[in-house]
């Protein structure tokens, strides 16, 4: 009896990080892609303080990556194990061929086999406002996208065991929907999956996922999100949102205005709104997000602020789980081992550095990495 109350007092949310599979760099793919430049800069180059210009207010700890590059989605997916995050939503835009598409669909599935290396948990965040898009261009109706799209989630991806799923069924996410209508979702999207819309409930979905809301700005967003708090009391489920801050380059980059901002607060939004989420008693914790450089929002470590996110849910993450032993020390090692990858080190050692890792065997790792790099 004492050992059932023990394990039902340690059932804890899943977080699971909102990831882009988008970027694409020069090294790796030949160019560099639109989500690094957004047509207005270019990574060739250094602004006033020697940083690469890209189109984000911050720089990636590993620099400008590639997100079909095998170095970086181990670095990600180990990172994101050693901070105690379980998994990840990756944003997707189906199975169609138009503009950038096909590549963001082979880089999901590559991050998706990494995820099942990592033994990390994996759901997917289906993008409908790609739908007119692909309507104009006479590569699919309205319809047939979102059958289309279940049929090969359903084929591939949901009947993996690292799908995460909801009172046994798979659970999807839709960003929105910003195309799809309630009638529309009751029609193509079935009751066999656990689908959740943006802000609440639409159609037939279980519950829905919060999202910041920075076009009201910082202070309002906080009543924003107050208000998602309290309409989930009447959900069936709810993903409840963490998220650290929120600044696009949009303006800077001429493609628009922006869409206003939520300020960092050295750390505060970050805690404040993970702290909040936890005590949603809910069964997932989505972070929006590992990666939008583009909107400022990643938690990814950063050039600016290092690695303080991830150590953040490292507390958060020993706070429920005290088996949990990664230390924040621990945290740039993948990036070490993504650095000496680059560099030519030794294949063989640091294929082991990387087995280590993955097993949680951090001494052993870092004695490989340490040596590595005093090798030449």
């Amino acid at each position: 009896m004492l050992t059932l109350l023990a394990s039902l007092l340690m059932v804890r949310p899943l977080v699971m990080a909102h990831y882009m599979p988008w970027y694409e760099s020069k090294p790796v793919s030949g160019k560099w892609g639109w989500h690094w430049t957004m047509n207005h800069f270019d990574p060739e180059k250094r602004d006033a303080d020697g940083r690469q210009q890209l189109a984000s207010k911050y720089r990636p700890i590993i620099g400008a990556y590639d997100s079909s590059d095998p170095d970086t989605l181990e670095c990600q997916t180990l990172q994101m194990k050693l901070a105690g995050i379980d998994g990840v939503f990756i944003d997707w835009y189906g199975t169609k061929d138009l503009y950038d598409y096909p590549i963001l669909h082979r880089n999901t599935q590559r991050m998706i086999d990494a995820c099942t290396k990592a033994e990390l948990k994996f759901s997917i965040v289906l993008e409908d406002q790609v739908v007119p898009n692909l309507m104009k261009a006479g590569k699919s109706t309205s319809d047939e996208f979102a059958k289309s799209a279940l049929a090969f989630m359903s084929g591939n991806w949901f009947k993996q065991p690292g799908y995460l799923r909801w009172n046994g069924k798979p659970v999807l996410l839709i960003f929105g929907p910003q195309f799809y209508k309630e009638p529309d979702l009751n029609r193509l999207f079935s009751r066999d999956v656990a689908l959740f819309t943006e802000l609440g409930p639409q159609g037939p979905a279980v519950g829905a996922f919060g999202w910041p809301e920075p076009q009201v700005g910082s202070a309002k967003s906080w009543d924003q999100l107050g208000n998602y708090y309290q309409r989930a009391t009447h959900w069936t489920a709810s993903i409840p949102v963490a998220y650290p801050r929120f600044e696009d380059i949009y303006k800077a980059a001429g493609i628009g205005p922006g869409y206003g901002s939520i300020g960092d607060g050295n750390g505060a939004t970050f805690k404040k709104s993970m702290d909040l989420a936890m005590s949603a008693k809910a069964p997932f914790i989505q972070i929006a997000t590992w990666n939008d450089w583009g909107e400022g929002t990643q938690i990814e470590p950063s050039v600016e602020f290092g690695y303080r996110d991830l150590e953040g849910l490292q507390v958060a993450r020993h706070k429920l789980d005290p088996q949990f032993s990664f230390k924040a020390a621990d945290l740039t090692l993948p990036a070490k081992l993504y650095a000496l990858r680059k560099q030519g080190k030794s294949l063989s050692r640091l294929n082991q550095a990387a087995l280590d890792l993955f097993a949680g065997r951090v001494a052993e790792a870092r004695t490989i990495l340490n040596n590595s790099e005093k090798s030449g």
